[in-house]
Order: C-alpha cells, then structure tokens, then sequence
C-alpha cells in the first residue's frame, strides 16, 4: 500500500487540493502561478521562485470568495508538490497567505483600518489560514478512485 501511494505521489496523479486565505483580491480570478521553486539566495530557511535550479512547480488557482477588497478565499490545486509550493507561489503573485510569517502574509496596516474585525481574527489565528480539503487517490488493492473532503475549520470560518 505505501509502495502504491508512493507512486501516486512521485507521478502527481493524486488529487489534492487546497483552500487557502489570502491578502488581496486575484485577478485574474482563475489561472496558474508557476516557476521554479528552490532555496531562497538570500534566505536559506526560506523558499523561492527563483532563475536558476530548483524544481518545475505549477499551482492552479480559482477564486472562491472575495472578502471586502482586502482578502481572498481561494482554490489551489497542485500540479506539482513541492516544499511550501502554495504559500511561496501565492506570495510570488502579491497575495501572501493570511498568517504566513514566513512568506510575507502578516496583517497589513492599510487593511486594518479598512477591515479592523477581520485583521484582529487574523491576527489572533496563529497558523497559516491554509486548509488541505480535497484528497483523492487510487486504492492500491480495488483499484477504485476514492475521495475525500475534508470541512474548513472554526477558525477559518470565523475570518470568512
């Protein structure tokens, strides 16, 4: 079984995908972020669309629902699985997701005054408003393509 799952997940034909906040309102409202993702030159804890090496990264995305003019409910989808791929590829495009200390996603003084509730949550969440919710894969023994979904959390629910 983990032999088979292993493969599922080296040859991406698993489904995932993702729901993830984040500051700002995408447009457009659908499309894809992709470039290579390696060790960030001037930050090696961190990662990075970068020039030169790294790895092929590709992120579908679809708007789900925008929250005011500050911030976004989006859909990713993974092509490809890389460390930190969503988060580093949501930042790459301006939109850091929310509570994401790392790549940028920290409340932003302009939206505080515009939306003062929704930063204090979102200042309060204590993690990255980033939820897996779809997993979808090939049973290793019946073959049959088996679905899993997984309800966005209190927390979250409470920013949106």
């Amino acid at each position: 079984s983990h032999h088979h799952l292993a493969a599922q997940f080296a040859d991406h034909s698993l489904d995932r995908a993702y729901l993830a906040l984040v500051w700002g309102i995408l447009s457009p409202h659908k499309g894809a972020v992709s470039g290579n993702i390696g060790r960030n030159p001037r930050n090696r804890k961190k990662m990075a669309v970068v020039t030169r090496g790294g790895r092929k990264a590709l992120t579908h995305y679809k708007l789900q629902h925008r929250l005011g003019d500050w911030a976004s409910l989006v859909e990713c989808r993974l092509a490809t699985g890389r460390t930190h791929q969503i988060r580093v590829h949501m930042a790459s495009i301006g939109h850091p997701v929310i509570g994401d200390k790392l790549y940028g996603g920290g409340v932003k003084s302009a939206t505080r005054k515009r939306a003062p509730k929704f930063c204090e949550l979102a200042a309060n969440l204590g993690r990255q408003a980033l939820h897996a919710y779809i997993l979808g894969f090939i049973h290793p023994r019946t073959g049959e393509k088996l679905y899993f979904e997984s309800k966005i959390s209190e927390d979250l629910k409470a920013l949106l």
